[in-house]
């Protein structure tokens, strides 16, 4: 079966599910490839007619604002604690120097650390418990968690439908050959935005161990 034909009998309603699913327990605090899948959702939605550009942000959006509200609750009443225990499980993700990192987005920036967090990988992942460990007011959280979602998925979801549409007719020339290309290209992007990200995070976290100048008492 050609491959088109394979992707057009995927059901919407379990794209929608898994999209849903996997976004809202990134967003939680598990670390999941949540923008991963919504960029592949909405590609695949370029080529299927059954599945409805606007119903998937809306299913993105949702799990993105419901993880970050539930990861929110888990970090008001777990506190510190918790940190700590979801560093022993994922050191990766949840070190020291990631948790300095995001504590330091946070106290620079307050509710906007969470709005822009959503389009940055790690702080997707810390600002629903970051938030609650820091006791932010859940109003402020709450406004920023439904701009952020709606920002990220939904213009998330445009942006690569609209490409996805233009470039349908350029892939199906090219068959495998092209989707090989388009696939090379959008994981040399996302590695390179992955070690710019790294070495900015190594930047901060070094910048954060200089030790501060005391000033000389008179």
């Amino acid at each position: 079966m050609h491959i088109q034909e394979w992707l057009e009998t995927v059901p919407a309603i379990s794209v929608y599910v898994l999209v849903g699913v996997v976004i809202g327990l990134e967003s939680l605090g598990i670390p999941l490839p949540g923008e991963i899948v919504l960029i592949s959702a909405a590609l695949l939605a370029a080529g299927h007619d059954g599945i409805n550009p606007w119903v998937l942000g809306a299913c993105a959006t949702a799990g993105a604002v419901i993880g970050d509200s539930i990861g929110y609750a888990i970090g008001r009443r777990g506190g510190r604690p918790l940190l700590a225990w979801l560093g022993g499980k994922f050191p990766r993700h949840f070190g020291e120097s990631q948790i300095a990192m995001a504590e330091r987005s946070f106290q620079k920036w307050g509710m906007w650390a969470v709005f822009f967090g959503r389009f940055v990988a790690l702080l997707r992942i810390f600002a629903g418990p970051l938030a609650g460990v820091l006791h932010m007011p859940y109003w402020k959280f709450l406004i920023a968690n439904v701009l952020g979602g709606i920002a990220w998925a939904g213009g998330t979801t445009a942006v690569i439908y609209s490409v996805g549409v233009v470039a349908e007719e350029w892939l199906k020339r090219f068959s495998y050959l092209g989707l090989a290309i388009a696939v090379a290209i959008g994981l040399a992007s996302m590695l390179i935005i992955k070690n710019r990200a790294k070495k900015a995070a190594g930047q901060s976290t070094g910048a954060a161990a200089e030790p501060e100048s005391v000033p000389v008492a008179d």
